[in-house]
């Protein structure tokens, strides 16, 4: 088993930063990939990016490039959400997740229990 523990949400001004941590603890060789969801009132928790734990490779969704990064500390074990030129829109719970091959991201192995981000306008 793999446990996913996340840190770092809070409430921000629009146009502000926060960094999200995920730490992973457990089976964490049996990692391939890690990712983050977010799911905001009323609405189905959304992929929004990830990175390979093999070659540190990433992919986000169009809403979030440019303005979030995705990153890993391998000797931590933690993965990293730098978000910046935060949006009102982007209020949501953010959840860390892991899979343990490659696949779509649409039923991952591991959920974290989530970290409420705000922004405010």
């Amino acid at each position: 088993q793999v446990q996913l523990v996340e840190s770092g949400g809070g409430l921000v001004q629009a146009g502000g930063s926060l960094r999200l941590s995920c730490a992973a603890s457990g089976r964490t060789f049996s990692i391939y990939a890690m990712g983050w969801f977010r799911q905001a009132p009323g609405k189905e928790r959304d992929f929004i990016a990830s990175i390979s734990w093999s070659d540190d490779s990433t992919y986000y969704v169009a809403s979030v490039k440019g303005r979030f990064t995705i990153s890993r500390d391998n000797a931590k074990n933690t993965v990293y959400l730098q978000m910046n030129n935060l949006k009102p829109e982007d209020t949501a719970v953010y959840y860390c997740a892991a899979q343990k091959r490659p696949s779509s991201w649409s039923s991952p192995n591991y959920w974290g229990q989530g970290t409420q981000v705000t922004v405010s306008s």
